[in-house]
């Protein structure tokens, strides 16, 4: 995580810096300037193309009754690139205007979904003393070798043993008229 962050925060704006620098000094700062707005403005216009039809089809597959698994990390995938397209650069508007095309989105997407699916397999996350904890699959058994159970219901339904009140709605005691008088007699 911490190559990461550390390439995406000091590799890369000193290989976008490097990249405008050749560009400006091949074709002028000004047509350099100006192409760099150009891409910006036509990744925005993608941006909000791809991300209104991706709008459509999540309520396409909510009208269907299916969970929109697929819209949804297309729409993720479309923020970043939008993201990228507000960073200044060529390399960063290059890659979200790839991340914007369909194709390779849906590359990108299954690269994705594979990675999260192996975390999510070796890790699952439990209550512990100090918040949530990550326990490793092999070690799901609570104390005394029992299943692991969160909530100690152990499947069996609860009882209670006092009254149950279903209320939709609630009184004010102390009603008023609007001007601070409590009502009079009814």
């Amino acid at each position: 995580m911490g190559l990461a962050l550390f390439l995406l925060f000091i590799v890369l704006p000193l290989i976008e810096l490097a990249v405008i620098i050749q560009v400006g000094s091949l074709i002028g700062v000004l047509p350099t300037f100006a192409i760099m707005v150009l891409s910006a403005l036509i990744g925005s216009w993608l941006c909000k193309r791809e991300g209104l039809g991706v709008l459509r089809r999540i309520n396409a597959s909510l009208d269907a009754g299916r969970v929109p698994t697929t819209e949804l990390a297309d729409g993720a995938l479309i923020v970043l690139a939008g993201c990228m397209m507000i960073t200044p650069g060529f390399v960063t508007d290059l890659a979200g205007i790839l991340l914007l095309l369909p194709p390779v989105r849906a590359l990108v997407r299954k690269v994705v979904v594979a990675r999260s699916r192996r975390r999510i397999d070796r890790a699952v996350a439990g209550a512990g003393p100090a918040g949530f904890t990550f326990i490793r699959m092999g070690d799901v058994s609570g104390f005394g070798g029992q299943p692991f159970d969160p909530f100690g219901g152990g499947g069996r339904p609860r009882r209670s043993d006092g009254d149950v009140i279903d209320a939709d709605s609630w009184e004010d005691p102390v009603a008023h008229d609007g001007f601070g008088q409590l009502p009079g007699p009814r």
